[in-house]
């Protein structure tokens, strides 16, 4: 969901930039440790601001993820596999009702270990889930970031290229679920 379907990285980055008077974007985040973009004296506490009540309520779709998730959901059995920390659970849900109804929030599942979830199709951006995931023997796509570009899949620079990437593949048939 993070980075996938909800721009998480500006409103996470303003929130520290405010703070500590930086210039943090995703654009110059290189790996997924993000502590070693910020401030000395801010270090791993980059990850609090992740557990700020109404953070992830009031996060704003990536373009055309929701028209796109739509157009999916009547082909797909889509699965939004996310990982979560403290308020963000809640949040994560009601954003989900609001903005995904078609999708709903019984297709929600909270994991920190996505390859664990039964799924034909991965799309994310944590390296660690797509390395996982294809250990499984199963394909993953990547939301295209710098900070993703050590693993060896398919990429895509957005939601209406993920789309483009779909068409014409097998996936969805009965039984089957992209995740």
């Amino acid at each position: 969901m993070d980075s996938v379907i909800v721009d998480l990285m500006s409103e996470w980055f303003r929130r520290y930039n405010e703070e500590h008077g930086d210039d943090l974007t995703v654009e110059r985040i290189e790996c997924w440790q993000t502590e070693k973009y910020v401030k000395p004296e801010c270090g791993t506490k980059i990850y609090d601001y992740l557990d700020a009540p109404g953070l992830f309520r009031g996060l704003k779709p990536l373009p055309h993820a929701l028209e796109v998730l739509e157009r999916l959901a009547k082909v797909y059995d889509i699965l939004i596999v996310t990982s979560s920390r403290t308020f963000a659970y809640t949040e994560k849900e009601q954003w989900v009702e609001e903005h995904l109804p078609f999708i709903g929030k019984s297709n929600l599942i909270f994991a920190h270990k996505k390859d664990r979830i039964r799924g034909d199709l991965l799309f994310d951006d944590a390296p660690h889930n797509l390395e996982a995931f294809l250990a499984t023997g199963r394909p993953a796509v990547a939301m295209d970031y710098l900070y993703n570009r050590s693993v060896d899949v398919p990429r895509v620079s957005g939601w209406l290229a993920f789309e483009s990437f779909l068409a014409g593949r097998k996936w969805g048939s009965e039984g089957e679920q992209a995740t």
